[in-house]
């Protein structure tokens, strides 16, 4: 197992190099450049240039690139260009609330994803079954911004149960449990959002691979020896089944990291999203690329933790 993890953390590299490479591409691809939104009728040429010395947007693109590298080496990510704060220290700022909302509507999406698939399946061609199925098209179908735009004019502003928007509240000063329900409050309605496209998908992987496995021989076996439906199904049956949904844990961490760009914008939320739609908006471009190298070694973690448990789910998997 220490082999391949260590081979997969070196194939890893080649990946960055490449994340890396389109990243600057696309900033320097991008209209505009970061001082135009610096520029004032009082400064004069002279000053907009040396503010481009200053942070090196004077050279050559290939230099340009390999001089950002050297930094990324050095646990350097640049700086703001209207701040001059550390983007690396930003991010890490902003890490905590985004974990905290992506972390949520994961565990949300996969405790309800995985036992809802597994009821309409085990329920094929009931009026539970057609329910849960059109849940979970209406699910993946509707868009973010509009789901939680609803979610507030409803729950927010109609019943006045939930906060419309932040962390916590403003000026509140909540310590202990008053401070943890008052997070909760805040912290229910944006991890609904985040999590519903992803558990109907959940839902329905976990439905299709059931199905498949239920109608398998060693079920009709275990099922002619008298073991109990409840055995056959999450013992001999779900383990089986949660290999295909082992590939969602995997695919869902770059999705619910996407979804939170817009989610944290819509309820104000103060992590990596919120803060990468100001950057995009004020061509903070050393901001946007830490965000984008940051956010693809969290995705490439997620993808070699998703390989790890395919030999905890299926033990005729070994790693060699």
């Amino acid at each position: 197992m220490g082999n391949y993890i260590l081979r997969r953390i070196i194939q890893a590299i080649p990946v960055i190099i490449g994340i890396t490479l389109l990243t600057f591409a696309i900033m320097q691809l991008a209209p505009g450049s970061p001082l135009e939104t610096m520029i004032d009728p009082k400064i004069s040429p002279e000053e907009i240039q040396r503010a481009e010395e200053n942070l090196g947007l004077n050279e050559p693109v290939v230099v340009q690139y390999f001089n950002w590298i050297k930094e990324i080496t050095k646990g350097n990510l640049g700086y703001s260009v209207k701040t001059q704060k550390p983007v690396s220290e930003m991010i890490i700022e902003r890490l905590p609330a985004t974990l905290l909302l992506t972390l949520t509507a994961f565990t949300i999406s996969f405790s309800l994803g995985v036992p809802l698939g597994v009821y309409s399946a085990t329920n094929r061609y009931t009026k539970s079954d057609y329910g849960l199925t059109v849940f979970s098209f209406i699910g993946i179908s509707i868009p973010s911004f509009f789901f939680g735009l609803g979610l507030i004019y409803i729950f927010s502003i109609k019943l006045g149960w939930f906060p419309t928007s932040g962390l916590k509240t403003i000026g509140g000063n909540l310590t202990g449990f008053g401070g943890f329900i008052d997070q909760l409050r805040h912290l229910i309605l944006p991890s609904i959002v985040l999590a519903l496209p992803n558990m109907a998908t959940v839902m329905r992987f976990t439905r299709s691979s059931m199905i498949d496995v239920m109608e398998n021989d060693y079920i009709r076996t275990a099922r002619a020896k008298g073991v109990k439906e409840k055995v056959v199904r999450y013992k001999h049956a779900l383990r089986n089944a949660l290999i295909p949904v082992v590939t969602i844990f995997g695919l869902s961490i770059p999705f619910l990291f996407g979804g939170a760009y817009i989610t944290e914008t819509i309820f104000n939320w103060p992590g990596m999203g919120s803060l990468g739609i100001s950057a995009i908006t004020a061509r903070e471009y050393p901001i946007i690329m830490g965000l984008n190298l940051f956010t693809s070694v969290l995705v490439l973690s997620g993808n070699l933790i998703a390989d790890i448990m395919y030999a905890f789910v299926d033990p005729r998997i070994r790693y060699n």
